[in-house]
C-alpha cells in the first residue's frame, strides 16, 4: 500500500527541508511518493526541488493558494492514500503506519488526523521538550499504536490529514473556492461525513507543527482571508463552524458515571454534535439525543445521535419520562426567552438520580463591568453574541431552586488576571462594601445539579437491599434486585458505592458479596470497580484478597 504525500510550497525553504528530511528519516520506504506542488516561490525553493531525485514536482508560475495546489497534487497522485500535510511540520517514528492503521480498521472510516503541538480543534497534546531530540523522544512514547487512543471527531484539521483514494473519488476534491487558503478543511470533513463516512483523531499519532508559517508574514491579509472564506462557508452550508463546532468539555468532566456504564444523554442546542460526540469517545455505551433548532445540522449529526430539531420553548420533546441519566444545556439559557419554564418542562425527562448540566456566562465578570462603564458592550465569551437573558450565580441559584433543583457542583474559567486587572476588581469590592471577587473571575460557569427529592424513594429501597446484605438476609435475592436494577439502567454503580460509603458499615463485606456476583454475571467492569475500591479501603482483607487472586485466575471461584 502507497500513501502519495502532498505538500504545498511557498518559500521558507528551511521548513521544507526539515519537513521532508523527516519523512525520509521516519517513514518505511517504498510505502510512499512525496508530491510537492511549489506556488511561485521567489527563494530557492524552486532550485532545491529540481535537484530531488524522490519527489515529483508541480512548479507554478503563480500563486493559486492552498485548494488549488492540493488538487493539482491530487491529479497526478498514484498511492491508495492521500495525505495533505503542510511543509512547516516535523513527522515522528511510525506517524505514518500508525494513521494507516486507524485508516484501515473500518470501511466506513474516510479520513484520519493526527494530534501535534500547536492546532485548533482540540487536537494539540502537551509535551515536555526543548529541543528537536527531545520532541522526538516524546514523540516515539507517544506513538504507540493504540486503537484506545483514537476518537471520532466532526471535522479534522488539514495540517496531517489521511484519505483513502475511494472517498476522494466519491467526495471530490477540495473546494476551490475558499483559496488561498482557510475553512477547506472544514468543508471536506463535513462533505465527507455527509457522504457516510466518519473521521479520527489518532492520538497515537504525534507530529511537530511550527504553525502557521505563510500567513505569519502578513497577518492582516491572513484576517481578511479567514473573514471572507468564513462568510463563503456559512453561505454554503448555513450554519457557522466556529459557532456550533465547540466541545463542552467542562459538562463532560462534571459526568459522575464509570466509562463502561449505559447512561442517556440529552443535549437542547446541541449544534452538530461536537459535544455529543465527544461524549461517545469516552462514554462508549451512551445513547446520545439532541435538540437543535438549525435543520442544516441534522445532515452531519445523525450519523450518530437521535436529533430532533424543534423548538424547546415551544414543543415538548418525544421522550419517556425519567429517561436521561443527563441533560445538557452548554451556553443555551441565554439564549431562551423563558429559561426557568423550559427547566420545570425537561425536569420530567431526567431520572430520579438524573443531573443537569449546564454552562451559563458571567454577567457581572470584570471585563464586561469595565467595558460597560466605558460605554462598551463586549462580551467575553463567544457564544454571548445575541444573549436574551443575562445571569449571576445568584440568580442561577434562584432560577434552579425555583425549578426545583439543587447545585451539587459549581466551577468556572477564569480569565488570566494582570495588575491592572486585580486593581480594578479590588476597587469593585470597595464600592459594594464585600469581597465578591470570586464572582468577579468568572467568566462563565459549569454547574451540576439534581432534582430535589433525588436523595428519597428509590434511595431508600437501594439503602434497604444494601443493609440487608450487610446483615446477611435474604443476601442473594437482594443482590439480584440490584444487578436487576444495574441491568435495566434504572440505577448506576456510582449510585451504589456513594450509598455504601454513607448508609454502610461493613463496607468491604458489601462490595466484596456485589463483586463476587457480578463476576459470575460477566459483568466484569462492574465487578472490578467495587473490588479495586474495596481494596483501596482495606488491603489487607482476607475476602477481598481471595476475590483478586480468583479473578486473576490464581483461585478458583
Amino acid at each position: 500500500m502507497k500513501t502519495s504525500i502532498i505538500i504545498l510550497t511557498f518559500n521558507q525553504l528551511h521548513y521544507t527541508k526539515l519537513c521532508i528530511d523527516s519523512i525520509r528519516k521516519y517513514t518505511e520506504k517504498d510505502t510512499y511518493e512525496i508530491i510537492v506542488v511549489d506556488n511561485h516561490s521567489t527563494d530557492e525553493t524552486v532550485q532545491w526541488l529540481k535537484n530531488q531525485e524522490d519527489i515529483k514536482t508541480i512548479l507554478n508560475k503563480e500563486n493559486l493558494g492552498f485548494p488549488k495546489g492540493c488538487n493539482q497534487g491530487i491529479k497526478i497522485a498514484q498511492g491508495d492514500n492521500i495525505l495533505l500535510l503542510n511543509n512547516d511540520v516535523i513527522v515522528t517514528p511510525n506517524w505514518l503506519s500508525n494513521l494507516n492503521k486507524c485508516l484501515y480498521s473500518s470501511d466506513d472510516i474516510g479520513a484520519v488526523g493526527a494530534v501535534t503541538n500547536y492546532c485548533s480543534n482540540y487536537q494539540t497534546i502537551k509535551g515536555a521538550y526543548k529541543n528537536t531530540e527531545e520532541m522526538i523522544d516524546f514523540a516515539k512514547k507517544n506513538n504507540l499504536s493504540n486503537k484506545d487512543e483514537w476518537e471520532e471527531r466532526l471535522k479534522l484539521i488539514g495540517f496531517c490529514m489521511l484519505i483513502k483514494k475511494n472517498v476522494l473519488e466519491k467526495v471530490g476534491t477540495l473546494d476551490e473556492i475558499f483559496s488561498p487558503g482557510n475553512f477547506e478543511d472544514d468543508d471536506y470533513s463535513f462533505r465527507i461525513r455527509k457522504a457516510g463516512y466518519k473521521l479520527m483523531l489518532c492520538k497515537d499519532v504525534f507530529i511537530y507543527h511550527f504553525g502557521s508559517i505563510s500567513f505569519n508574514e502578513n497577518r492582516n491579509k491572513f484576517s481578511e482571508i479567514f473573514t471572507v472564506n468564513k462568510k463563503k462557508f456559512e453561505e454554503k452550508w448555513g450554519f457557522s463552524t466556529s459557532y456550533y463546532s465547540d466541545i463542552q468539555v467542562d459538562l463532560i468532566n462534571l459526568i459522575d458515571h464509570f466509562q463502561f456504564e449505559k447512561i442517556n444523554v440529552l443535549e437542547i442546542g446541541c449544534g452538530f454534535g461536537s459535544t455529543l460526540l465527544q461524549i461517545k469517545n469516552v462514554y462508549k455505551n451512551a445513547g446520545l439525543y439532541g435538540i437543535e433548532l438549525n435543520k442544516k445540522t441534522l445532515e452531519i449529526t445523525r450519523a450518530f445521535a437521535d436529533i430532533q430539531c424543534i423548538d424547546i420553548e415551544k414543543e415538548d420533546p418525544p421522550y419517556a419520562e425519567e429517561f436521561f441519566d443527563y441533560i445538557l444545556l452548554g451556553n443555551t439559557l441565554e439564549h431562551l426567552y423563558d429559561p426557568l419554564n423550559v427547566l420545570k418542562n425537561i425536569r420530567k425527562y431526567l431520572k430520579k438520580e438524573g443531573k443537569i448540566l449546564m454552562s451559563i456566562s458571567n454577567v457581572i465578570h470584570y471585563n464586561i463591568i469595565r467595558n460597560l462603564l466605558n460605554g462598551d458592550w463586549r462580551p467575553v465569551h463567544h457564544f454571548l453574541k445575541t444573549p436574551i437573558r443575562f445571569f449571576t450565580i445568584n440568580e442561577i441559584d434562584t432560577m434552579l431552586k425555583t425549578a426545583k433543583y439543587s447545585i451539587e457542583i459549581v466551577t468556572g474559567k477564569i480569565t488570566q488576571q494582570h495588575e491592572d486587572d486585580k486593581q480594578f476588581i479590588n476597587s469593585l469590592n470597595q464600592i459594594i462594601g464585600k469581597d465578591m471577587t470570586s464572582q468577579y473571575k468568572y467568566c462563565e460557569y459549569y454547574i451540576k445539579s439534581k432534582k430535589f427529592e433525588s436523595a428519597s424513594g428509590e434511595n431508600t429501597e437501594i439503602k434497604f437491599l444494601l443493609r440487608r446484605i450487610e446483615n446477611d438476609i435474604l443476601v442473594e435475592e437482594s443482590i439480584t434486585c440490584l444487578i436487576e436494577m444495574l441491568h435495566k439502567c434504572k440505577l448506576d454503580l456510582y449510585t451504589i458505592m456513594k450509598l455504601i460509603d454513607v448508609a454502610i458499615i461493613k463496607k468491604e463485606k458489601v462490595f466484596n458479596q456485589l463483586a463476587a456476583q457480578l463476576y459470575k454475571k460477566s459483568m466484569y467492569e462492574y465487578a472490578n470497580v467495587l473490588l479495586a475500591k474495596s481494596y483501596e479501603m482495606n488491603p489487607q482483607h482476607m475476602e477481598t484478597q481471595k476475590l483478586l487472586k480468583c479473578m486473576e485466575g490464581e483461585h478458583p471461584c
